[in-house]
């Protein structure tokens, strides 16, 4: 099945009804962390250009007042805290306490006062308080930039839709080691879980909420 007729396809079964993004937004960025970018480290991906184009994101979710999440992913040496998850994979051992490929790529550390989430396990919202902190601040809508699209990205717009707000994931602003990986996933939140935006789309957006 070819893309077109894939498209035509997921559409005559009613999947990808349009949700409009609300009024009260968040940026939630997962996961920018050194292990993704630094060379040699076996989580390589080759996603400097989701980075830059979160960057862009971030300066301007700053710039018009909407909330910034930054999520991390920290474990006890050894990963007696990261069950299963930590097992499956062996680079996890990357995010041990104390490890400097956990963190922060420059230039997406958090500013003073953005909430961060350490998170154990691929969704923002397993195991965190994220739902809490989100309700509480009056959020509808979360746009999601981050690493990988396969994985943490595509958890956390899942558990987003299943706690009720509406996941809004930035195109370009996440990636994965491999594009057809990524290219599939998003597809498939697209029709089933998430809305697609280019950055341009969400600056715009962002741009709009004062008026």
């Amino acid at each position: 099945m070819n893309h077109h007729s894939a498209d035509s396809d997921y559409a005559a079964a009613g999947f990808g009804q349009g949700l409009q993004p609300g009024p009260r937004p968040a940026l939630l960025m997962i996961d920018f962390a050194r292990a993704y970018f630094a060379a040699g480290s076996p989580l390589y991906a080759g996603v400097e250009s989701a980075r830059d184009a979160a960057a862009q994101v971030l300066v301007a979710a700053r710039a018009h007042g909407v909330p910034v999440f930054h999520t991390r992913v920290e474990y006890q040496p050894g990963g007696a805290d990261g069950g299963m998850f930590y097992r499956k994979i062996a680079a996890l051992k990357l995010f041990d306490a104390g490890s400097p490929m956990g963190d922060f790529e420059p230039p997406l550390e958090p500013a003073s006062g953005e909430t961060v989430i350490t998170k154990k396990f691929p969704s923002a919202f397993f195991g965190t308080d994220l739902a809490v902190r989100l309700n509480s601040a009056g959020i509808d809508t979360l746009v999601i930039c981050g690493l990988s699209t396969s994985g943490c990205v595509r958890a956390s717009a899942v558990d987003a839709i299943c706690h009720g707000f509406i996941p809004v994931i930035v195109r370009e602003g996440v990636g994965d080691r491999l594009a057809a990986v990524h290219e599939a996933n998003l597809f498939d939140l697209a029709a089933k879980s998430a809305e697609l935006r280019g950055v341009d789309e969400i600056m715009s957006y962002f741009e709009g909420l004062a008026s």
